[in-house]
């Protein structure tokens, strides 16, 4: 029997639909909504549709919306592990290194419900042990880079919420780890809802138990999480049940709804955009770091490249991601620790797991290393070395990798072995016109003049599509 097609927004009126899917928006794009966070009065937006919310993220994604009147968290299902997961983790704009993740997991284990506030000299005592105790970690207070780690951990925890400062200071016992001190109240509630894992860590076998559902169960949403969390689906990517379903009528549409985004179908896969450009972990195009702008620059490039007739470039097979996975799952596990496993208890992946059957592997333009070299230096030569800030200026080679992965995480690009592979959404940024270097107050020339529209880590509206799809071909589907 098929079930019923789930509907997004079925209680809210017209006239309140705008407000509804601005708070689904905010849930989606911050990890932790308080009083403060990430403004005040947010969380009374966002509270005001938290009985409809619960249901339509329960039903659409299989997400579970924690809403109480001091917090809102999103507790969400994950269908793949990647990269981009870590930029949650960051402070100051930078990622969380190995050290302050782990560092991070220790301090919330530390913690005491019994307890209400902690100074940070009992934190350290019960701390440093624990750390000490794993090969390779440590805890030294007179390590500049020890001090460092957990200071921008604790200061994560108070961005959160999850500690307040109520005397002392960490930047003085930061100086002076001997007569320094500061005292924390703790919010435990909010300290348990910082990580919900699938399974007890403690307990897990293999990093693949940090997923919680098998990529073939409940294609419908696994396709609708797809849409949600990535830049733009490629069909060639998933498996032919997530195609099929992002193919069919009423489900991307529903998202739509659901989150005031706009929907884009094209012949190699769909996506979800937000033309103001707020939706976002990744804004592209747009006035930001060097990075982001000499990855316009690049993009403008390649398509050039593409479309000179005297260029013939050679088409390879896109690696398939499930492969990717497989990888990433098997580097995580060789650092898996083995001692103090309890075996009755441990969660190993099932010996006969699906697989899953495969869409064809798509085939994308192959881009030479050393041609994207060739780029560089030419921006370096058309804008100058200074444009590219006191960074990168020295090291052109050092802006490409930074720029390929950027390009990589908005999937417009697939590293590979000798180059990369440019993906379908990539040739909408052909039209990227690079304005004249003008001097900012600093001095410094500036890049380019973008259009601000952007998408959800992706594509913007704006600019050449990838491939159309032909009204044949939607008369067939």
């Amino acid at each position: 029997m098929t079930s019923p097609r789930a509907r997004s927004a079925a209680g809210v009126s017209v006239a309140d639909l705008g407000s509804y899917q601005q708070a689904v928006r905010r849930v989606l794009t911050c990890d932790l909504i308080t009083k403060e966070r990430p403004r005040p009065g947010v969380l009374d937006q966002v509270l005001r549709w938290a009985d409809e919310m619960t249901r339509d993220f329960r039903e659409l994604l299989g997400y579970t919306l924690i809403a109480t009147t001091h917090h809102v968290r999103l507790v969400r299902r994950l269908d793949v592990l990647d990269d981009t997961q870590q930029s949650i983790f960051s402070r100051k704009g930078k990622p969380f290194d190995r050290r302050r993740l782990a560092y991070l997991c220790l301090v919330l284990g530390s913690f005491q419900r019994s307890r209400i506030e902690i100074s940070l000299a009992d934190l350290v005592r019960i701390f440093t042990p624990l750390a000490n105790s794993i090969d390779g970690l440590g805890f030294d207070p007179a390590i500049g880079s020890h001090k460092a780690a957990i200071v921008d951990v604790l200061g994560w925890l108070v961005d959160r919420g999850a500690l307040r400062l109520s005397d002392g200071s960490l930047e003085w016992w930061a100086r002076d780890t001997e007569r320094g001190d500061a005292l924390y109240d703790i919010d435990h509630d909010i300290c348990a809802v910082l990580f919900k894992p699938a399974r007890p860590v403690q307990h897990l076998g293999s990093a693949a138990g940090l997923v919680h559902e098998p990529p073939y169960s409940n294609p419908a949403r696994r396709a609708r999480r797809l849409l949600v969390e990535f830049p733009v689906v490629y069909y060639a990517d998933v498996e032919p049940e997530v195609a099929d379903a992002l193919r069919a009528p009423g489900l991307a549409e529903d998202l739509v709804r659901f989150t005031g985004l706009v929907l884009e179908r094209r012949a190699e896969g769909v996506m979800l955009a937000d033309p103001g450009g707020v939706f976002t972990d990744r804004p592209f195009p747009g006035r930001g770091n060097a990075v982001s702008r000499a990855a316009g620059l690049l993009l403008a490039k390649i398509a050039d490249l593409l479309e000179d007739p005297e260029h013939v470039p050679e088409s390879l097979p896109v690696p398939a991601l499930a492969d990717d996975q497989a990888g990433l799952v098997a580097r995580m596990d060789a650092g898996l620790p083995r001692d103090g496993v309890v075996a009755e208890l441990a969660w190993f992946p099932p010996e006969a797991e699906r697989s899953g059957d495969r869409s064809p592997p798509a085939e994308a333009p192959f881009v030479e290393r050393s041609r994207l070299e060739t780029m560089t230096a030419e921006l370096y030569d058309e804008f100058g070395a200074a444009s590219f800030t006191t960074s990168w200026q020295q090291d052109p080679r050092g802006l490409l990798d930074a720029v390929v992965g950027f390009l990589a995480d908005l999937m417009l690009l697939r590293p590979v072995p000798g180059g990369v592979l440019v993906l379908p959404a990539a040739l909408r940024y052909r039209n990227i016109r690079a304005a004249l270097p003008t001097r900012t107050s600093g001095g410094q020339l500036a890049l380019v003049a973008l259009p601000e529209p952007a998408t959800r880590k992706g594509p913007p509206l704006q600019g050449p599509p990838m491939r159309e799809v032909s009204s044949t071909q939607e008369e067939e589907r």
